[in-house]
């Protein structure tokens, strides 16, 4: 038994646990800044790239004709996305994740952002398997609340990922249809595929 499945009964991973799952192969994290390992969750950074979901009319999640398009946002001079008033922003983070069937993730965003109104969502989980082959960014959904618009900084810490052990999953996520797995880049909602099939 290794030292890793031994902690495993003990729910959260604290920053041991994190880097000791990172080196046994059942974390991966790419690229990995050791200084980004909290206490109790390890914080993830906003990607290079942002899009705004931009709407024409009603949107019929059966029908992919009619969901919003990803425009892309361009950095000012500053380097800086610039989110407008109620605008929403797909943005991936800059690591690459990859959890074994023994572990799952729960994402948030973090109070700083919070404190400034501005919202940094997920669905929440992240399954186990999610990313296992070679990694695969998480998607957020940023969202200005303030009257006024707000600039935000690629590669700056923007939200948590908490890690759980697990007594390891049957099925993996990766292995599950419309999976958000293998995506190394901020990719359109699969909900078309399966809503009202399942």
């Amino acid at each position: 038994m290794t030292r890793f499945s031994r902690s495993r009964r003990r729910g959260v991973l604290t920053d041991r646990a994190i880097r000791r799952a990172r080196a046994e192969g059942e974390l991966f994290v790419d690229p990995f800044e050791p200084g980004l390992v909290r206490p109790a969750a390890i914080s993830l950074r906003l990607g290079l790239s942002a899009f705004s979901l931009r709407t024409a009319g009603p949107v019929d999640v059966a029908d992919r004709a009619t969901y919003p398009r990803m425009v892309a946002k361009e950095l000012d001079a500053g380097g800086r996305f610039t989110i407008e008033p109620g605008e929403v922003v797909l943005a991936p983070t800059l690591e690459r994740i990859g959890l074994s069937r023994n572990l799952v993730g729960l994402v948030d965003g973090i109070s700083d952002y919070a404190r400034l109104g501005i919202g940094v969502v997920l669905c929440g989980q992240v399954s186990p398997g999610f990313g296992r082959e070679a990694g695969a960014v998480l998607t957020l959904e940023i969202v200005n609340h303030l009257r006024h618009p707000v600039l935000l900084y690629p590669g700056a810490r923007i939200c948590n990922l908490m890690l759980f052990a697990t007594a390891g999953s049957r099925r993996s996520y990766g292995e599950m249809p419309h999976n958000y797995s293998t995506d190394h880049v901020v990719t359109a909602s699969r909900l078309a595929d399966h809503v009202g099939r399942d």
